[in-house]
């Protein structure tokens, strides 16, 4: 337990001695106990020892002393540092703009070692919901930002804004000339975003993060910011809290310097989402620890598989009781503060709407594949080829498509995203290998040809759009089943009140949209899930730095 005050601090020059110095003080009292029972124990042999270094009223004193330099750091020197998080309802336009700009290729591009190259993606934070308020500079300049974890560099508009850029001007601006901290760089880069982008370059400046003082911190003025999207967001930056290997230009994240300038006692943050819509609270992001009364329960933590993203282990995803089926061979899971929505693989993406009655686009392209091309797969699969065999062998993924090619990977999340495709064979193949997913998924079940494609038929027509959500029967939401992700062999239930998501539209009304979102990111990357902030508001969550590994408990509602 550290001392947070110095002696001068805490003692008034009345009660100073000079035969009773700082060190003959803290000599007697270098260990202090965390419990009140050792700390009485302790005080009763000391203060006989400091009564000899002087006399008079000296046990007065030492208590007066003791109980100073103890109780600030019962109190305090737990290093928690809180930061406030502001909650904006979602809004039908935030949602569909996040959708149609959510990228895959950066996942898979940090998944294959490129990172750290010279332009990195913006990763969708439209749609997050939760924000907190930091300054930069001195004196501070003050900014709204979500505090990010799927990604690692801080960035926020720059007063260098260009005359056209009207996101710049909507926000709050960044001056370094205003800053008396204010240190240039000379590094410059530019950040894809859907079909647009942002541009900046990199400046030096202390950042104040609640209490504290991050020196030298590295972050980027953005000048240029092309997406509407970018313009109407209700936040003004990002401050990534994402390991360094995805970071920019291998720019020292925020979380780094603050463990390495000594400003927190443990290597730890932790979120809390109050999602509860009676309170203004939106919840606390927590530096150097947690706070007991932000969970219930205990933490069920699992290490973190690949640096980079917060990335871990899924064993399993159920709806209702049943099992998937999609993670018998593992799945990765990237936890990210900064996305609301939980992004998954399609196929399972079709069941779960299947489930939940979603009103989705029925998928001519899906249907008319699984018809021309059903039988094949069927006798394939069958004989006994491997299922990521089968698509290349029917002739609709070339060989440069084969499941483990990196490059196939790129064209299919690309063209998948920005709803294109080269000539319809990236989409054919796709759809091809959801549908050899799905039918070797109900052959292990023992289906009958008959029953699983009548089951296919009806996934075809659940099939998400790639740019968007699905909407649902608000009146169906008690009838819906729960679902459920194994992490490190627990459970973790969400039912339907807290997947399924209320969106305001024009006019004041409302529709209930599911809170899943397509993924496509095929093996060996894949597949992948990314649990966003309906799973975290769910669970509060601990990202242990100093030990590689999140911890998940059930989150406290006020």
């Amino acid at each position: 337990m550290g001392i947070l005050f110095t002696y001068k601090q805490c003692v008034p020059s009345s009660l100073a001695s000079a035969s009773v110095t700082p060190k003959k003080v803290l000599g007697l009292f270098s260990e202090v106990p965390s419990d009140s029972e050792s700390l009485l124990i302790l005080l009763r042999h000391r203060t006989s020892s400091l009564i000899r270094l002087d006399s008079g009223n000296m046990a007065a004193k030492l208590l007066f002393l003791v109980l100073c330099l103890w109780c600030p750091g019962m109190i305090s020197s737990s290093g928690l540092v809180r930061i406030a998080l502001k909650k904006q309802p979602p809004d039908l336009f935030s949602t569909s703009a996040a959708s149609n700009n959510r990228r895959a290729g950066k996942y898979v591009k940090a998944h294959q070692g490129h990172a750290a190259s010279d332009d990195f993606s913006l990763k969708t934070s439209l749609d997050a919901r939760y924000f907190g308020e930091i300054g930069i500079g001195s004196p501070p300049q003050n900014f709204r930002v979500i505090f990010d974890t799927g990604s690692s560099n801080l960035w926020i508009p720059s007063s260098d804004c260009i005359f056209f850029s009207m996101a710049g001007f909507l926000h709050s601006r960044y001056n370094g000339s205003q800053s008396s901290t204010y240190r240039p760089n000379g590094k410059h880069r530019k950040i894809p975003y859907g079909s647009g982008f942002i541009w900046g370059y990199f400046s030096e400046d202390i950042v104040r993060i609640g209490k504290l003082q991050v020196k030298n911190q590295v972050f980027i003025e953005a000048v240029t910011e092309w997406s509407l999207t970018l313009t109407l967001a209700k936040f003004d930056g990002i401050l990534g809290l994402g390991f360094r290997e995805i970071s920019a230009a291998n720019a020292l994240p925020i979380w780094y310097n603050m463990v390495q300038q000594g400003l927190v006692s443990q290597k730890v943050f932790s979120f809390w989402l109050n999602r509860g819509s009676k309170s203004d609270k939106g919840g606390e992001i927590v530096f150097g620890g947690v706070d007991p009364k932000h969970f219930k329960g205990n933490h069920t933590y699992v290490q973190v598989t690949q640096r980079g993203y917060w990335q871990i282990s899924l064993e399993d995803f159920l709806i209702g009781n049943q099992s998937t089926g999609v993670c018998s061979g593992g799945c990765a899971a990237i936890v990210d503060s900064g996305t609301s929505f939980i992004a998954g693989p399609t196929a399972i993406l079709a069941k779960i709407n299947e489930a939940i009655g979603a009103k989705g686009l029925v998928s001519m392209e899906c249907k008319q594949v699984v018809f021309e091309y059903g039988d094949q797969m069927w006798h394939l699969l069958i004989s006994g080829l491997e299922p990521e065999k089968v698509c290349s062998s029917i002739g609709l993924c070339s060989n440069n498509h084969s499941w483990h090619g990196s490059k196939m990977i790129e064209e299919v999340v690309e063209s998948e995203s920005a709803g294109e495709s080269k000539d319809g064979e990236n989409f054919f193949c796709s759809a091809c290998k959801t549908a050899v997913q799905w039918i070797h998924t109900k052959l292990l079940q023992n289906g009958t040809k008959e029953t699983i494609f009548e089951y296919i038929d009806k996934l075809c027509e659940r099939l998400p759009n790639l740019k968007g959500q699905v909407a649902v029967d608000c009146d169906s939401i008690p009838r819906m089943p729960p679902v459920s992700f194994i992490i490190g062999n627990k459970s973790f239930e969400l039912n339907p009140k807290q997947y399924i998501r209320k969106v305001q539209r024009g006019g004041g009304s409302a529709i209930c949209v599911s809170g899943f979102v397509p993924l496509e990111v095929p093996p060996p990357q894949g597949p992948l899930w990314v649990l966003g902030e309906i799973f975290m508001e769910a669970y509060h969550t601990v990202f242990d730095f100093g030990n590689r590994r999140i911890g998940f408990a059930d989150a406290a509602q006020y």
